[in-house]
């Protein structure tokens, strides 16, 4: 009999774990660089959880059971749900803005596809307790510099920033109550993927006869690129009052947003497209995707403000923004820009051992490295010197060191550059001291 990972998991051999490890190194270093704090949280949580965020048709993307406790209960498929229960249980107690970040594994019971798996790693964060445009700013900036830091550039991922305050402020326009505006933004967040015919089918479910109309004003929405004719387009809606009042309002936030990206180098890589509304409804403003800028144009990562949901789950009030990122389109990306060329990592050392009576040093040497920091390999049994050699070079080795009866005998460490092929002698002194300064000479 024989067995095979599961559909839509993956098996992480030594070099694909490198690669996932430089992935979670580069991601882990962006969040800190923002002064970003490392959480986690139960990959096992309530089913209800899930429910009460998203509603009863989450459960047929899950991974779900009941539990030998008579809890029905689910593996994690994102991680905000988490994140708000979290926070909320000592809201009191943290400093506020919370900046939190994590890197971890989810699940979804989903039909495994080009860039979409079972069971895939995502790079969260979240910034919760800060309501002002300024937090939006900060955590798109983290999420640029995130992708940045794998060496992409502006040819190769935007930013796409969108708002659903002012699709809420058009749709009030429209005369649609609460109800309406969220079918309506349903609808829209699938415009690219829907023909035009079927958009306006499922408008007309909504909106009655005045669909085709609506569907132009949606189109004039869709079509704008820039600030100025956002403006335009958003001051002459018409609306009076103190809806007036708010509309002036949120476009001082977009200039906030807009000239802190700007400030901060990230720019460039921000493009308005209010085509971008987020199928989840539990979005409250600022919403954006980073997507490849040729090629497929798929999504890279999501995300936007939700200040109502730490309230909804439990919790204390409290505005949140915050971006989600996976590792398989991001993967694929980097594998298709030759960006993700990661070796598995060779030893710094490995000793060349001659016999019984000098395998003893080369094994107390050796816990004197390791215990120091130091990739170090030895052979486990007696191997001839010209095998021992060419199996450090297989290895990739950055130095060998030779144990044989006269070295001992001279009291001395015989080292040997593997990418040089030259050896040198030096006194059998400080181990440490000594790897120290051969690995910052191979580093000039």
């Amino acid at each position: 009999m024989s067995f095979e990972t599961l559909p839509g998991f993956r098996a992480f051999y030594p070099e694909s774990s490198a690669r996932r490890a430089d992935i979670f190194e580069k991601w882990r270093a962006a969040a800190h660089s923002f002064n970003f704090l490392e959480y986690d949280a139960p990959v096992l949580e309530p089913l209800e959880l899930y429910i009460e965020k998203s509603g009863e048709e989450i459960v047929g993307q899950l991974f779900h059971f009941e539990d030998r406790g008579g809890r029905a209960v689910a593996l994690r498929p994102e991680m905000t749900p988490s994140l708000a229960r979290l926070v909320g249980a000592k809201a009191n107690s943290l400093k506020r803005p919370i900046k939190w970040f994590n890197i971890g594994e989810h699940y979804r019971y989903e039909r495994p596809q080009k860039g979409r798996l079972r069971a895939f790693y995502q790079f969260n964060a979240d910034i919760l307790g800060e309501s002002g445009a300024s937090a939006d700013a900060e955590l798109i900036a983290l999420l640029i510099q995130s992708l940045k830091a794998f060496g992409l550039g502006v040819e190769d991922f935007k930013l796409r920033l969108s708002d659903r305050d002012l699709w809420l402020f058009l749709l009030a326009a429209e005369g649609l109550d609460a109800a309406g505006s969220a079918q309506v933004l349903g609808i829209i967040d699938k415009l690219e993927r829907n023909s035009r015919e079927k958009t306006l089918e499922q408008l007309a479910t909504v909106l009655g006869e005045s669909a085709a109309v609506f569907m132009t004003k949606v189109e004039a929405v869709v079509a704008i690129r820039d600030f100025p004719a956002l403006v335009e387009y958003f001051t002459a809606l018409p609306i009076e009052g103190t809806q007036t009042e708010a509309i002036e309002a949120r476009l001082a936030e977009w200039r906030v947003l807009l000239t802190a990206l700007d400030n901060s180098g990230m720019g460039e890589f921000v493009e308005i497209d209010l085509g971008i509304v987020r199928g989840l409804a539990y979005y409250t403003g600022f919403v954006f995707e980073a997507f490849e800028a040729s090629g497929e144009g798929r999504a890279l990562a999501g995300g936007g403000r939700y200040d109502d949901l730490v309230g909804k789950l439990g919790g204390q009030a409290m505005p949140a923004v915050g971006f989600a990122m996976g590792d398989v389109t991001l993967g694929d990306l980097l594998e298709k820009k030759g960006l993700m060329e990661v070796a598995e990592a060779g030893p710094d050392f490995i000793f060349i051992i001659g016999g019984v009576a000098e395998r003893a040093q080369a094994l107390a040497d050796a816990a004197c490295l390791r215990a120091a920091g130091y990739r170090v390999e030895y052979p486990l049994k007696e191997v001839a010197f010209g095998k021992q050699f060419k199996d450090a070079n297989q290895r990739g080795a950055r130095f060998a060191v030779i144990y044989g009866s006269e070295e001992l005998a001279s009291g001395v460490f015989k080292v040997r550059d593997m990418a040089a092929g030259t050896e040198r002698d030096y006194p059998r002194t400080d181990l440490v001291a000594l790897a120290e300064s051969l690995l910052e000479e191979g580093q000039d």
